[in-house]
Parts: structure tokens; sequence; C-alpha cells
């Protein structure tokens, strides 16, 4: 599967941007799908996860309730909500997914196998 994140941009803090992850390829419900960022000099992190129906989503604790996660498997398409932006929440976002049948950690990178270009997001204070 290809993976394309886009929707990334500059925005005031408290304001609110809507990332969007495009599959390509293989059927897309057949993947969990992985939000990622990471800021300069610092290590890539998860931002949020859901799984291949959108039933089921993981938040990390910096962004609960602030963030949400869904997909639409008919337009092959993941999307990120990002409201009440931080100045902290700058960094390059990445959409990654990872083969529903697989065993994995959902923060853990190094568990998706296939990665998008990753969008900019820079936060202003």
């Amino acid at each position: 599967v290809q993976l394309q994140a886009s929707g990334g941009g500059l925005v005031q803090a408290g304001g609110s941007l809507r990332l969007s992850c495009a599959a390509s390829g293989r059927t897309f419900s057949s993947y969990n799908v992985g939000w990622f960022r990471q800021a300069p000099g610092k290590e890539r992190e998860v931002v949020a996860h859901i799984n291949w129906s959108g039933s089921n989503t993981l938040y990390a604790e910096s962004v609960k309730g602030r963030f949400t996660i869904s997909r639409d498997n008919a337009k092959n398409t993941v999307y990120l909500q990002m409201n009440s932006l931080k100045p902290g929440d700058t960094a390059v976002y990445y959409c990654a997914a990872v083969s529903r049948g697989s065993a994995y950690y959902w923060a853990a990178p190094s568990s998706f196998a296939y990665w998008g270009q990753g969008t900019q997001v820079t936060v202003s204070s």
C-alpha cells in the first residue's frame, strides 16, 4: 500500500488543522493506521492509531481530547483532526500502516511497514 499525507500548514496556537492520509494499492481496509510526528532533534512519536474498521482508536496522552483520528475506507483515507493546537505540536506528521493481522505495538514506529512522506505542521505562539 502507498500512503500520501497532506493537510499540514502554518496555524496560530488554538487553531485547527485536518490532516489526510490517502492510500492506494491494496485494499485499505486490510490495514490499521497510525499517525506519528517528529520534531527537530526528537524521536518519532505516536500521535494516534485507528484499527482497520474504525471501531477502535488510541491516542497519545499529549493529544487526548484535542485530536481525533477517523477513517473512510470507501475513500481509502484516514484523517487526523487537530484542534486547540499548541506550539509543542509543531512537527512533521507521518501516517503509517500495518496489516491488520499482524502482532504489533501501536505506539512503536518500527511496527509499521508502510509510511507516507510526511506533512509539516507549524503552530505559532
